[in-house]
């Protein structure tokens, strides 16, 4: 196994398998047949059970076998399936640790969420935590590098809820930021799940690559 298929490969069993997905492959098509490479193994024997956006690289949990796809997605349906991300903000968010919980729509046309004001058709809350755990100056603004808990699993989730309240993530455009240096800066960093087939707890984690924008908080 290569050095690149290492760092794709956290771990690995018959049942399922871990990986760190890079930023920039989508993770669908994509991703199956850089896993399938380095394991190796068919690609369409793999099987998704969350995602991640293009732009957003980090932990992953892929299913090897159909009795591990369905006990990882009910896991993801009850939501002891747990996510945290790490992520850079333009501005301060105040305060500095808390819960965000709205009301999102997805509109299928643009693949963009927006935050509303109540209940309808399409409409689905979307709970996290986060908390502030630096603040700099970037390119002679305030930023803030994050870490956040996702509770529910909703369309750019994370990404949306930031930018509602004037906090887009840097680089991603789609959501107001300004900055071009990067593409959206968020990191799937920690993974927590149950074993499928024991039932054991398990934790993976990985952090961000050292490029902009996370080189520029002394945590990562």
């Amino acid at each position: 196994m290569s050095a690149m298929d290492r760092s794709l490969i956290l771990h690995a069993e018959r049942g399922f398998l871990v990986c760190r997905k890079p930023i920039g492959v989508e993770c669908e098509h994509e991703l199956p047949l850089l896993l399938a490479e380095a394991l190796p193994c068919r690609a369409e024997t793999l099987r998704c059970v969350h995602r991640l956006d293009r732009a957003v690289g980090g932990v992953m949990v892929w299913a090897r076998t159909a009795g591990a796809a369905a006990a990882l997605s009910r896991q993801v349906q009850e939501r002891t399936l747990q996510k945290e991300y790490l992520a850079v903000c333009a501005g301060i968010p105040t305060p500095e640790a808390g819960e965000l919980r709205d009301l999102l729509f997805k509109d299928s046309l643009k693949q963009k969420s927006y935050v509303v004001a109540s209940a309808r058709r399409g409409v689905k809350e979307a709970l996290l935590d986060y908390c502030v755990l630096q603040s700099t100056e970037i390119n002679g603004s305030p930023a803030s590098f994050l870490r956040v808990t996702l509770h529910t699993g909703r369309f750019h989730q994370i990404r949306c809820q930031l930018a509602s309240r004037g906090h887009p993530l840097l680089g991603d455009g789609k959501y107001g930021s300004r900055e071009r240096g990067c593409t959206a800066a968020l990191w799937s960093c920690r993974l927590a799940f149950r074993h499928p087939e024991t039932n054991a707890p398990l934790a993976f984690e990985t952090m961000p690559p050292r490029a902009f924008p996370w080189e520029q908080f002394a945590e990562n």
